[in-house]
């Protein structure tokens, strides 16, 4: 009988529901049935001890949490790293259970005070793997995992909880006899349930359904042959026996009110951990500096969104706030993650918020040489909107050529941008994200504030509503004169609503009165544009009318034929056989424009590039030197601009579908902006204001 498992329980003396830390309590607060809880509490004590060992702690008043023991700490081979709660609602619970394993006799393990952990809750020991599945996200740091792992001397196996009513590990996940595990799937991200599956073989996984994970039928306790549950469904009891167990219920709905069952309410004390038992983790960490206005602009809690989000961890060492105007505040912080490709995939998008290295560990960009033309090595650094530089023999080197998605090439003290199908074997390629910064402009506290401030004070990275479209026209019709005025550059990327909406005749009106620098579009904008201006239709409607025309639906074509007849669009205008329209204007004025065609166009028109590699060559050539880009009504051709555009362009997307406009709001840009109207009506309104 002293073979048998020791098992720590606590009696419910205290218990209830007095507090909501968790999705079970919500509703539940002072509704728990405390002599029915104390009932269940002592029938399932009575089952184990048929089977195991009992210890018992001495319940304390104001703890009614304390009777779920399993989260007192992780308890292996006599030493027992002790627990620090998330909540200070359970706080008061870590000096009596330390002075419970003080006075027996355990070796004591203490973790820093700032890293939450929540014992066996979120750590349980697999002895038949000598792995130590250890949980984070939800009450437990990732940054533990390693720790335990050296104090331990055990493999941690790190798995990220999603799902906050499974907010400890033994809720959805049990190691069993046999090398069975049961476990909830869904509750895990992609990269966890992929490390459960390297681990454990399909015919010992056994998942369990929503029913059945929802009654807690993963917080089991497993002893030999037997599994100790609060329910489980027939279904679920049919395999466990199957696979050669006995499940033995317990009713303990009363423990559910607090997000508890079996497992929650009992510490497994005498955990073997066999010779071969060695330390080992796979969690990597980095050190990285944010300034910036982090409070006001969400920076610091973008950054910890996207670490959290990406599978990782995330914690500020050191944080000095900006104490006058336009100060700015300045983070360390500290972001880990379950493997070094998660922590460079998050350290990829904290470099695109403008986090750095500190200064003491700044290296030189890692290189690699193209072996296949129009192929990078593996991990090549992908640039984004934003300005970068990389660091070369101690040398930070500006990124020339800048655009998004594309690769760092490095040619002795240059830095060039380059699309993966422009590589050449031997180019020298920056590839994962040490050495590697981005130049993000810091706004200032005062242009947030002002509408009419320099930097175009109303552009957020957002979408303006109908009840701001006239505010947003003014802004932009103040910043058309100023680049007028200067001679700098505007492009308009344009789709063939512009025509359909009436917008035509005051695109047209911009490029004449020399507020348009370079027009791109596709082979639609023009040939509905050139129909309009021959035949006074758009894909057979007379705009005037309204109405369609009798033979309409051959207009555009005649159009077509029109222009391949004179051999251009600029030849047309020539020959006096356009006359009129977005394209006669531009041609009249020398402003270029550039057409990408599609598999769906008709004709096409002999300025339509059909050559798509040629096309996006030509939209690049036309956007360099852009310092604002109007985007109206077409979404592919916007997205394909906007992803050739570095940041500190200013974008202005028009349209009257929110996701379009949305899409570009969210490249991350503090330029850029979503109009959401009706095209033609925006262009009146901007034609209205300039003329002003």
């Amino acid at each position: 009988m002293e073979n048998r498992p020791a098992l720590l329980l606590c009696p419910p003396d205290f218990y209830g529901v007095e507090y909501v830390i968790n999705p079970w309590m919500e509703g539940n607060v002072h509704r728990a049935n405390h002599e029915l809880a104390i009932q269940q509490w002592r029938a399932f004590a009575d089952v184990l001890q048929r089977n195991a060992r009992v210890e018992l702690a001495l319940p304390q008043p104001h703890l009614p949490d304390m009777v779920f023991t399993a989260n007192a700490g992780v308890v292996l081979g006599g030493n027992v790293v002790l627990s620090r709660f998330f909540h200070r609602e359970r706080r008061g619970e870590e000096p009596h259970f330390r002075a419970w394993f003080a006075a027996h006799g355990f070796e004591i393990h203490e973790l820093p005070r700032d890293l939450p952990f929540e014992g066996a809750g979120d750590a349980l020991w697999d002895y038949e793997r000598g792995v130590l599945w250890a949980s984070y996200g939800q009450r437990t740091e990732l940054e533990v995992h390693p720790l335990l792992a050296k104090l331990l001397g055990v493999e941690v196996v790190s798995l990220r909880l999603i799902d906050k009513r499974f907010y400890h590990l033994d809720t959805c996940f049990t190691p069993l006899e046999h090398s069975y595990v049961l476990y909830y799937p869904a509750v895990f991200d992609a990269y966890s349930n992929r490390a459960i599956e390297q681990r454990v073989p399909a015919e010992k996984r056994i998942a369990v359904s929503e029913i059945d994970a929802v009654n807690f039928a993963c917080n089991a306790i497993n002893i030999g042959a037997k599994i100790f549950v609060n329910k489980a469904t027939e279904e679920l009891k049919s395999r466990l026996v199957s696979a050669g167990f006995e499940l033995i219920e317990s009713p303990l709905d009363e423990f559910l009110k607090s997000g508890g069952a079996a497992k929650c309410l009992a510490l497994r004390l005498d955990e073997p951990v066999p010779a071969t038992a060695h330390a080992l983790s796979t969690i990597e960490s980095r050190v990285l500096q944010i300034e910036g206005h982090l409070l006001d602009s969400g920076l610091l809690d973008r950054a910890h969104e996207l670490t959290i989000d990406s599978g990782g961890s995330f914690r500020i060492l050191d944080f000095t706030l900006g104490k006058q105007h336009q100060s700015t505040s300045k983070a360390t912080i500290l972001v880990a993650a379950p493997s070094l490709q998660i922590l460079e995939k998050i350290n990829a998008q904290m470099i695109d918020l403008g986090a750095v290295l500190p200064d003491e560990s700044i290296v030189d960009a890692e290189l690699q040489t193209v072996v296949q033309q129009g192929v990078a090595p593996d991990d090549f650094y992908v640039t984004t909107i934003y300005p970068t530089e990389v660091r070369v023999n101690g040398r930070w080197l500006r990124v020339h050529n800048h655009r998004m998605d594309g690769v760092v090439v490095i040619d002795g003290e240059h830095a060039f941008c380059r699309l993966i199908r422009d590589l050449s074997a031997s180019d020298k390629v920056v590839t994962g994200t040490l050495g590697v910064r981005t130049l993000r402009k810091m706004e200032s506290r005062e242009s947030r504030r002002s509408a009419h401030a320099d930097e175009f004070g109303f552009m957020g990275a957002g979408v303006s509503s109908e009840r701001r479209v006239e505010l947003v026209v003014d802004e932009i019709a103040w910043e058309l004169r100023r680049l007028r005025e200067r001679g700098g550059k505007m492009v308009v990327v344009a789709g063939p609503v512009v025509i359909h909406t009436g917008g035509g005749e005051h695109l047209a009106s911009l490029i004449r009165d020399g507020y348009v620098q370079a027009l791109l579009g596709g082979n639609a904008i023009a040939v509905h544009d050139i129909e309009q201006a021959l035949l006074g239709t758009s894909l057979g409607v007379d705009l005037q009318r309204g109405a369609p025309v009798r033979g309409g639906h051959r207009h555009h074509l005649r159009a077509i034929n029109t222009i391949r007849r004179c051999g251009s669009i600029r030849a047309a205008v020539e020959q006096g056989a356009l006359t009129r329209g977005i394209f006669y204007e531009c041609v009249k004025n020398d402003v270029p424009f550039a057409l990408a065609g599609s598999i769906r166009d008709d004709g096409p028109l002999p300025d339509t590039q059909m050559d798509l590699i040629k096309a996006q060559a030509d939209y690049a050539r036309l956007l360099r030197g852009a310092e604002m880009i109007l985007m109206l009504s077409t979404m592919l051709h916007s997205i394909g601009v906007g992803n050739m555009t570095p940041a500190g362009v200013k974008l202005v997307c028009v349209d009257i579908n929110p996701a379009v406009v949305t899409k570009l709001a969210d490249r991350g840009s503090l330029e850029s902006t979503g109009i959401v109207t009706d095209v033609g009506l925006f262009l009146s309104l901007l034609v209205q204001r300039l003329a002003a």
